[in-house]
């Protein structure tokens, strides 16, 4: 298993994910795109992880390897590899799917319930298999591509995630977030936390220790599920 993840501000990583990564034995590669570092070679990797990032996804005036990153997104997908992207990597992969992504109507930041949609296959059913308590940062939302499925909505946010030919999932909400890296977050970016209907503050979100015990496990259910998928004949 060869995951490579790209990484688009120092204080946004893989959270848990690194932890199931490493348990399962398999080879982690990044690019820090912050660095402009180069992109691998799609054919040498078999997942593709993309974190969040308080950039949107049409700053490439501000970003010049946002576009290069979406080319290298679609490369990935077509050659059939597992591709999982949270919050600004969801949104990358709904643009580079023919998806809009635009201003939500209310920033979600916090602990905010997602609601799984009712028309999830058996498996993702396992995944979210009831209404989830998870970790917000984000002002914008995205339409869902052609052939793409809902995942999950949220009291403000109808699309929070969406599945596309099984193998692509996309995330708007975070499930890899621990209390650690929740606080870089939050040091970083707290110019975001204004009062607002659903932007919670810090002492609120890093209270509870067993919400983020919740979706970290979820996240490993996500992973697992993914990892099962069946390889297939890969588009050279």
């Amino acid at each position: 298993m060869k995951i490579h993840y790209l990484q688009h501000v120092p204080f946004e990583d893989l959270g848990s994910i690194e932890t199931w990564a490493r348990q399962q034995g398999a080879a982690i590669t990044n690019t820090l795109l912050f660095n402009d570092e180069p992109l691998p070679d799609p054919e040498d990797i078999s997942w593709l992880i993309i974190m969040g990032g308080p950039m949107n996804i049409y700053e490439e005036d501000k970003f010049p390897w946002l576009k290069r990153e979406k080319e290298f997104i679609a490369k990935v997908i077509k050659r059939g590899c597992r591709v999982l992207g949270i919050c600004l990597g969801a949104q990358l992969i709904a643009d580079v799917l023919g998806g809009k992504i635009t201003a939500n109507a209310e920033k979600e930041i916090g602990w905010w319930p997602i609601i799984p949609d009712p028309g999830l296959s058996p498996g993702l059913r396992e995944v979210f298999d009831q209404e989830l308590t998870v970790i917000h940062w984000h002002g914008d939302t995205f339409s869902l591509p052609a052939g793409a499925a809902r995942i999950a909505q949220s009291e403000v946010c109808r699309n929070q995630g969406f599945v596309y030919q099984k193998r692509v999932l996309a995330l708007q909400f975070h499930l890899e977030t621990t209390k650690e890296s929740l606080e870089k977050l939050i040091a970083n970016s707290a110019d975001e936390l204004i009062e607002a209907p659903y932007i919670q503050q810090p002492a609120e979100m890093l209270t509870d220790q067993t919400r983020f015990t919740m979706i970290n496990k979820a996240m490993v259910r996500l992973l697992n599920y993914m990892a099962a998928l069946p390889d297939i004949t890969i588009d050279k």
